[in-house]
């Protein structure tokens, strides 16, 4: 099937989940797709299990997909860029401190707690894997998805200051994430782009990726800045930012640094110049227009392809029971791994009530985390964490997305008698 076959197909279920979220469940549309994809993927596998031949195809087609280039080499800079542009700089810079010390400490402190019990768990089940294995896992399930936290956010509409912090930290630790998985695989698997064999070998890497994908997009942003003021035109405005994804993800692949982080930076930078009048006041709905359908859009179908994914993932019921176990281990160590630095942290900043309940429980895990699993060299480890990787996602896009309401209400309701009591 070509390509142009292939996106037809995948435009086409996206709007037919879409349609029978909005027509039947009513539930929010990435909740909802996923879940009215999920039911989409059992039902295509059972159909293709009794040799129905439209159904086995279909799995065919599916398992072709390769999901990882289509995230890394495509969706998420768009995401990233569309998410880091329509943030509140100014509130954002004010708690800068914070938003990178989760990003870093807390990702590193999850991604050691989660390897060192995900060992354990799958020790005692008597799958042995090694210490460096359990990391990766770690790697792959403890950054939180920009993708689903953000669209989480609009949603829950959870106070502006705690609205940024979380936002911040999602968009930066995505990188760091996968920072730290390319890392621990060169270290497991070897790497045909990087040779890791020692201590300054990961710095280097580290350095090389995470800042230079950093400063990377810092020139991005500033070259889209001096172009962008020298016009007044909506459609041009518009093309050089595409041009600045595109080119910039294809620009950052080639030098071999963070495309992800290169596009957070790059457009928190430009939609920062935005505010200031870079764009004018007669482009700027236009422009933001653009960007916000090619979020909701690309958003929606992503996750849908997670669902239908689905297909080709082989679920056994000890890997589901295992999964449940995973869930529980990544919300104790997002938990842990948030508490600890804000002890430190409170000493600087002042957070809203109920910060660390919000950062553990809207946490999301999403497209990024199959990804990454998806990408690992094919094999019974990679088949057990596509599992794992799954029941987690699965569990955080529909328990967590669906009940981070009642928690967001008791948020807002602590923040109105603050307020009371101050006046």
């Amino acid at each position: 099937m070509n390509v142009f076959a292939l996106t037809s197909l995948l435009v086409s279920l996206t709007a037919l989940c879409a349609y029978l979220n909005t027509r039947f469940l009513k539930l929010p549309v990435t909740v909802g797709v996923v879940i009215v994809g999920l039911l989409l993927a059992v039902v295509t596998s059972a159909l293709a299990g009794l040799g129905v031949a439209p159904a086995r195809e279909a799995v065919s087609m599916l398992a072709g997909v390769r999901f990882n280039d289509v995230l890394f080499q495509g969706v998420l800079s768009f995401l990233l860029f569309a998410g880091a542009l329509g943030l509140n700089t100014d509130v954002l810079l004010k708690q800068r401190g914070a938003v990178l010390t989760f990003a870093l400490v807390s990702t590193a402190l999850s991604i050691l707690l989660v390897g060192a019990l995900v060992y354990l768990l799958l020790d005692v089940a008597g799958l042995h894997i090694s210490p460096l294995l359990a990391l990766l896992f770690g790697a792959i399930i403890s950054p939180t998805d920009p993708v689903a936290v953000l669209d989480l956010l609009k949603r829950a509409r959870v106070p502006a200051r705690l609205e940024s912090l979380i936002a911040g930290e999602s968009l930066f630790n995505d990188g760091v994430g996968v920072v730290a998985f390319t890392i621990l695989a060169a270290l497991a698997f070897g790497s045909s782009h990087h040779e890791v064999t020692g201590v300054l070998d990961v710095l280097r890497l580290f350095l090389q990726e995470a800042v230079g994908g950093a400063f990377f997009g810092w020139l991005l942003g500033l070259a889209a800045w001096w172009l962008l003021r020298q016009v007044d035109d909506y459609l041009t405005e518009v093309l050089l930012t595409l041009a600045v994804v595109t080119g910039g993800n294809l620009l950052a692949s080639w030098l071999g640094v963070s495309g992800p982080l290169a596009m957070v930076v790059a457009g928190l930078l430009i939609g920062r110049v935005r505010e200031r009048g870079i764009v004018s006041d007669a482009s700027r709905p236009h422009f933001d227009a653009f960007w916000h359908l090619t979020e909701e859009v690309l958003n929606v179908g992503l996750f849908v392809l997670i669902a239908l994914e689905a297909v080709v993932v082989n679920f056994s019921l000890k890997g589901l029971l295992l999964g449940l176990a995973c869930v529980v281990i990544v919300l104790a160590a997002r938990a842990i791994s948030v508490r600890l630095p804000m002890v430190v942290l409170r000493r600087h900043y002042e957070f809203t009530p109920f910060t660390s309940q919000v950062m553990t429980w809207g946490g999301l895990r999403g497209g990024i985390a199959v990804a990454l699993a998806f990408s690992m060299p094919p094999g019974n480890t990679q088949t057990l964490f596509l599992v794992l990787t799954y029941v987690v996602v699965v569990f955080s896009i529909v328990v967590q997305g669906l009940s981070m309401g009642r928690l967001v209400a008791k948020v807002n309701e602590s923040a109105e008698a603050l307020k009371v009591r101050e006046a």
